[in-house]
């Protein structure tokens, strides 16, 4: 009887799964970068020397980001793959592209802060420009005029905004009236303000003649150019709502005004809030149309129907066109108007913010 040996199993080799391998290490894209700009910045730090001539950052950074993106792609196509490196390449594109949105943003904050905060003091919010000269006076009567103004233009365009998109979701749906709503809705939303206001000033240069002026032609300016923003807004909203909802309503015999008052439009509050307040943020900014139509005044003036009324806007238009002696106190009263406006829209649009956040359906248990 012949016993044979059996050979020994040979050894293989272990090794790692390729959907691990050849990863860069998470400093590497930060390294790059940092290197790439060091790099170009000695190119045009020396430029700059032999030129005599300041340093050129927005060719710095532009051809850093440039040689950032070259290295990365080739680094990462050598050592991991050409689809992580076409990855990464991507997303540095999308970086750049955000930080070159970022650039007049800051830019814009960061000029009003500067030019504007000489201004912000206790007579600047608490004064007006009635018998003001050259140095002093405030924005008082803009601030009461723009809230006014703009409240007004959201009493005319909230409701109506409102329940021209309920129409147009819960009952206007394929109908020919609610396509031509839409229609004439979308082309609402692209007019230039400027029409808004030559159409309010004909509309009540009609009934009283040429030459008037009043906040409420102003709010009525205005919520030409809400109105739309409104109705697209609450529209895509009340589409977000599950229709299961609608129709678990509808099983229990709850009528459809009753199902829209009491379910779609609690479901939808916040986004439609938010929309609200984006709308007239929207619509605070505008000058053209105020100007034509509330015109401008130094003094104070609480009646919307009566007489001309000053905006933030036109304060800040009015006070940089039309400078006196010295000119620096009407340059730091327009900056300073204009970080008032930014402002005000910043707290609407935290304010949205929180809206939006305390009345959202909430999805746990």
């Amino acid at each position: 009887m012949t016993i044979t040996a059996t050979p020994p199993r040979p050894v293989v080799a272990t090794t790692r799964s390729k959907l691990t391998t050849g990863h860069l290490p998470t400093w590497t894209v930060w390294g790059i970068l940092a290197g790439s700009l060091l790099a170009m910045l000695a190119v045009f730090g020396i430029i700059a020397v032999g030129g005599e001539e300041p340093l050129n950052i927005a060719g710095w950074l532009v051809s850093g980001a440039v040689l950032y993106l070259v290295l990365i792609f080739t680094i990462s196509a050598i050592v991991e793959s050409r689809r992580k490196a076409v990855d990464r390449l991507v997303t540095g594109v999308v970086a750049s592209a955000f930080a070159i949105a970022m650039v007049p943003l800051v830019s814009v904050a960061w000029t009003v802060v500067v030019n504007g905060i000489a201004r912000f003091d206790a007579e600047f919010f608490s004064s007006s420009m009635r018998n003001v000269v050259g140095e002093g006076g405030g924005v008082l009567h803009a601030i009461v005029g723009t809230v006014l103004i703009t409240g007004m233009a959201a009493l005319i365009s909230i409701p109506i905004g409102l329940m021209a998109a309920i129409y147009l979701v819960e009952y206007g749906e394929g109908k020919r009236l609610g396509r031509g709503i839409t229609f004439l809705v979308d082309v609402m939303t692209g007019i230039p303000s400027i029409v808004a206001g030559l159409f309010a000033y004909a509309l009540f240069a009609l009934f009283f003649g040429p030459g008037i002026r009043m906040g409420f032609m102003g709010s009525i300016a205005l919520s030409v150019l809400m109105i739309p923003v409104v109705v697209r807004s609450t529209e895509e909203m009340l589409r977000l709502v599950p229709n299961e909802l609608r129709e678990a309503s509808y099983a229990l015999g709850v009528p459809k005004w009753r199902t829209i008052v009491k379910v779609v439009l609690p479901t939808s509050i916040a986004g439609i809030t938010t929309g609200i307040m984006l709308s007239i943020s929207r619509v605070i900014g505008e000058t053209a149309p105020l100007l034509i139509t509330a015109g401008f005044t130094n003094s104070m003036n609480y009646d919307l129907f009566s007489g001309r009324m000053q905006t933030l806007p036109v304060f800040t238009y009015t006070e940089y066109a039309n400078q006196g002696i010295p000119p620096e106190a009407y340059t730091d009263r327009a900056w300073a108007a204009a970080l008032t406006l930014i402002l005000i829209v910043m707290v609407l649009n935290l304010v949205a913010r929180l809206v939006a956040k305390v009345f959202s359906p909430k999805t746990g248990r």
